[in-house]
């Protein structure tokens, strides 16, 4: 027999009972408030175009890393699931069948929480996903991705999103966005800088790419005042499309504070192609320092992602390309690293930055005291492998008691995969409200403390704290 699907109404609350009323009280005063979704990474062409999406496969499957890595440490070959450069062409049916086929390795996964709120609430099926029930679920979606009902701006408008930012590299045109604004539909889609591949020497195709960015700006990079005034340019480009923040997904929270001569003879080193790792390293710490002088006088917010071997497997990066599931948490230290940018400008009333970490040892020594002291610091939410019921348990438990719930900046799904991001808002929602009830119930906080709280965590904090 197939296994009905249900979603049960009280899960991600407490087992006490008077404990689970009052999150459920809370939850149901918040889960149907706006989604704000302001750091992601899915496709603005969705947007712009508004096409159907195609099949199962290409909507579910192959846009997720959280699904795939999975798969693949199951011994699944990436290429059968028509993944990346080296995907071969696949029946998306077959790769769907493999997919199905392996759903039982997603058990108490937040991904099995995401896909099981997706199928349940945007298709409607009522039973679990299986070998047995693979080709049900294929045709079930299939049919329904070929309605005007399920196409991107659609689904955007279904899910109640008030606004969904994605990430641009600087030398990305941004034509969906301007195609997005120029449209008659009402829905809000803007971008984000995400600097990385011209200001990170070990970035492939460093060089090009600065290049790249004198084509774009007409501002020469021959010197390091022209490279920054080639940034700022770019800076201002996205702006005039919506962005409000910019995004660093450094391998180290690493600052630097050089004088501008130092700075232009690094910046010369790097650009000669002979550098050693400890001269990248200081480049890109000089260059959040130098992002975030830009912010101050340009007023984008800036995130900083750190702590994350990027593309560990090499065999998968050379043959499957960037960004494929092969991401390794690694320790990451703040306080020192921090300590050069935040001693020239972290007093500054006009920089904002928000930090993440995958290093959650960081919460309550580093992070929360960083943040519960300095105003141009906020925590960003539980990110990537934590971004899951017990991990969002853990960052609110050590972060609170010294920063508070205002030195956060509510929830961001940070997600690839468009259907799961109300799924993954949900989750926040009813996370944060078990959390709220539990502080209600030791008398910590008053039921209407609670309730306010809980608008905050969920919608407030966000567009404050990311201008929106």
């Amino acid at each position: 027999m197939n296994t009905p699907l249900v979603l049960n109404e009280d899960r991600l609350f407490p087992t006490e009972p008077g404990e689970r009323a009052i999150a459920r009280e809370l939850y149901n005063s918040v889960y149907n408030l706006p989604i704000i979704s302001p750091h992601g990474h899915t496709d603005p062409s969705w947007f712009s175009g508004n096409a159907n999406f195609s099949n199962p496969t290409e909507l579910l499957v192959r846009p997720d890393h959280y699904v795939f890595r999975m798969l693949y440490s199951q011994g699944v070959d990436l290429a059968e699931l028509g993944i990346g450069r080296a995907g071969k062409a696949v029946d998306p049916r077959e790769a769907w069948r493999l997919f199905a086929s392996h759903y039982y390795l997603f058990r108490a996964t937040p991904s099995r929480t995401w896909l099981d709120y997706v199928f349940k609430n945007v298709f409607a099926l009522d039973v679990v996903l299986s070998d047995k029930t693979s080709d049900l679920y294929y045709d079930t979606i299939l049919e329904c991705l070929a309605q005007d009902s399920f196409k991107p701006r659609q689904l955007f408008d279904r899910f109640n999103i008030e606004l969904l930012a994605t990430t641009e590299s600087p030398l990305d045109s941004l034509e969906h966005h301007r195609t997005i604004a120029e449209s008659e539909w009402g829905g809000r889609v803007i971008t984000a800088f995400r600097p990385d591949n011209v200001v990170d020497p070990e970035h492939a195709g460093f060089n090009d790419n600065i290049d790249q960015l004198e084509s774009l700006t007409g501002e020469s990079v021959s010197s390091y005042s022209g490279y920054l005034n080639s940034l700022r340019v770019r800076r201002e480009f996205f702006k005039q499309h919506g962005a409000t923040s910019s995004d660093h997904g450094h391998p180290t929270p690493a600052t630097a504070d050089l004088s501008e001569q130092e700075a232009a003879a690094l910046y010369a080193k790097v650009r000669s192609g002979d550098f050693s790792a400890a001269e990248a390293e200081l480049f890109r710490a000089q260059m959040l320092t130098e992002m975030a002088k830009m912010s101050i006088d340009d007023g984008l917010v800036m995130q900083i992602h750190p702590g994350s071997f990027r593309n560990h497997n090499q065999s998968v990066y050379e043959n499957f390309g960037r960004d494929k599931g092969a991401d390794i948490p690694v320790k990451a230290e703040f306080v020192n690293n921090l300590r050069p940018l935040l001693s020239t400008l972290g007093n500054h009333k006009n920089l904002e930055i928000i930090l993440f970490t995958l290093d959650e040892t960081n919460y309550a020594r580093e992070i929360a005291p960083l943040v519960g002291h300095y105003p141009s610091l906020k925590a960003g939410p539980a990110w990537w492998f934590h971004d899951s019921p017990e991990g969002m348990k853990r960052f609110r438990e050590q972060m609170t008691e010294t920063a508070g719930f205002y030195n956060t900046v509510g929830f961001n799904d940070d997600t690839r995969a468009f259907l799961s991001i109300p799924a993954r808002h949900d989750v926040a929602r009813r996370c944060d409200c078990a959390f709220l009830a539990g502080l209600v119930k030791t008398g910590r906080l008053s039921l209407q403390d609670a309730h306010e709280a809980a608008v905050d965590l969920t919608y407030n904090l966000a567009k404050k704290a990311y201008h929106l």
